[in-house]
């Protein structure tokens, strides 16, 4: 399948509402902007949507990224604007150059020079229409059917073939790949409450594209019928979680910015709450898109970022028809975080801040905000035991290539607590770290590095000298970036993916997997589309970080 391809898996509404505004609005620039034929406007919008609308945002007002307006694009010009996009930046941002083509670049250069098109909104009704069911309920096998060990399973995110991949961990073989939304970002399924019990956690789980499909997966299936249903809930989209007890699913929408409860079970979509607000420093906020999602492992809540708002909000589902919202200021911008080992505890990057926020689901209020450096970015996180610290988190950084430790045991080290208690220097910014209790080493890439050479290998540190013992080459194969880490069930293995950042649609990506204590090669899986994060059900339905 060709690269132009991929646009025909996304939305074809999102498209359609920028067709509508290829003619900018009236603004100050308006007499500077440049013009684009409407095919290529398509194409940019595309390109943007795809590639740069995570960061940037779909208004294209900043966040992670910087703004994108007119008032400061067309200051730098056109062939600024290609140079930054073709090689990219040291302050975290991809360059693009083995990706796209030189028009491809042009394109988008020229396209954020003009100002952005409204997207549309989307109504609860439009939702329910967008609901698919392959196997009904009532015909879900009532024990695993294929004879697997499906608690060792890894999920493994194809991005831009719009793909899962099931893989055995025991026998390192793929089981299936299946149809999904447009560049998965994440999956959840239920995972084991300290209150509520969900049946059989980890059997479920539930994707969600950047096109804001959910999808949901039944690892109990034969692979042919492991796809049982979808819904759309927005138009672009991140993150998904399950209630402890298995009953809803929460689906935040970066646009429209909501977050969506659906019946975990039939899939229909319930209730729609808006994230726009008010801000930390006062101002409104039209593009208030929702971040990460996280069910809260010791309460009946979801923890949900607002990404814009620099707000936490603690959802509670134990009734949904009077929704109990405890809206938590922190700091901007809002991403991606982790608990602590007791599950009381959630850290999250506040990246444009350069601060990991600490919130506490007991008294849901912010017990602390720690300084680190630029762009933290932790992924799916990591904790371990430090000799001087005691128990302690740490995140990667998107702008600068660091590893920061802190202090995350208030009860038994309260003088390290929510401080930083070390820094690992890496060779390049990166983008998940990784660990396992059984295992002496942490595990951290840097896919964010422009170089190749640095953006190929992972590092790894020894969590008793706190410093690394090993770069790891994992290819040098042009337009290939080594990202995310994730252990098996036992903590005996370390799986890495090889990612094809070419956009090929051939299943030309592959996971290499390390033993976990000497750190030496075991064996490759090849055969995947593009692979990125992966998910191993035993490690995540238990909070292994």
């Amino acid at each position: 399948m060709k690269r132009k391809n991929i646009s025909r898996l996304i939305t074809a509404s999102f498209l359609a509402a920028s067709a509508l505004a290829i003619v900018p609005a009236a603004s100050a620039a308006k007499a500077k902007q440049p013009t684009m034929s409407e095919a290529d406007f398509k194409k940019a919008d595309s390109l943007y949507f795809q590639r740069c609308a995570g960061c940037h945002g779909v208004l294209r007002k900043g966040a992670t990224g910087k703004s994108l307006e007119p008032e400061s694009t067309l200051k730098k010009g056109q062939k600024r604007l290609e140079k930054i996009i073709a090689l990219g930046t040291e302050g975290g941002m991809n360059n693009f150059n083995d990706i796209m083509s030189p028009k491809e670049i042009s394109m988008l250069a020229t396209y954020i020079q003009i100002d952005p098109p409204q997207p549309p909104e989307m109504s609860l009704s439009l939702m329910k229409e967008r609901k698919k069911v392959y196997v009904q309920p009532k015909d879900y096998p009532t024990k695993p059917m294929h004879g697997r060990n499906w608690e060792n399973f890894f999920l493994v995110i194809e991005r831009d073939a719009g793909k899962v991949a099931v893989v055995d961990g025991d026998k390192h073989e793929i089981v299936t790949h299946i149809q999904t939304g447009y560049a998965v970002h994440v999956l959840k399924a239920a995972e084991h409450h300290k209150k509520l019990h969900a049946k059989n956690p980890g059997r479920f789980w539930y994707t969600m594209g950047r096109d804001g499909k959910l999808t949901k997966i039944d690892l109990w299936a034969t692979p042919d019928k492991m796809r049982v249903a979808e819904v759309q809930v927005a138009y672009d989209a991140r993150d998904v979680a399950v209630s402890g007890d298995g009953k809803y699913i929460i689906g935040g929408g970066y646009w429209p910015p909501h977050f969506v409860i659906v019946d975990a079970e039939t899939m229909d979509p319930l209730k729609v709450v808006s994230a726009r607000g008010v801000n930390v420093d006062g101002d409104y906020v039209e593009e208030s898109r929702v971040a990460a999602i996280y069910d809260t492992p010791n309460q009946s809540s979801w923890m949900v970022a607002l990404k814009e708002l620099g707000q936490m909000w603690q959802v509670d589902y134990s009734d949904i028809d009077n929704l109990r919202i405890d809206q938590i200021d922190s700091a901007k911008f809002l991403h991606d975080g982790f608990f602590d080992p007791t599950g009381r505890y959630f850290q999250i990057a506040a990246n444009a801040s350069d601060k990991m926020v600490v919130v506490d689901t007991e008294t849901r209020k912010l017990e602390a905000m720690i300084d680190v450096d630029k762009l933290p970015h932790p992924g799916p996180g990591a904790n371990w035991n430090d000799s001087k610290c005691g128990p302690v988190g740490g995140t990667t950084h998107l702008g600068t290539g660091l590893v920061s430790v802190w202090g995350n045991d208030p009860k038994g080290h309260k003088d390290q607590a929510w401080k930083l208690c070390y820094t690992v220097e890496t060779d390049g910014a990166g983008v998940f770290i990784r660990t396992h209790p059984k295992s002496d080493y942490v595990w951290a890439d840097q896919t964010k590095h422009p170089e190749p050479e640095i953006q190929q290998s992972i590092q790894v540190f020894s969590k008793k000298t706190r410093e690394i013992v090993k770069t790891i080459r994992l290819t040098k194969k042009k337009g290939y970036a080594a990202v995310h880490m994730e252990f098996n069930n036992d903590g005996s293995e370390v799986w890495v993916s090889i990612w094809n950042r070419s956009d090929s649609l051939k299943p030309n990506g592959e996971i290499v997997i390390f033993d976990a204590k000497t750190l030496k090669e075991k064996t490759r899986i090849k055969g995947f589309y593009a692979p990125t994060g992966k998910f191993n059900v035993h490690n995540r339905i238990n909070h292994v970080t």
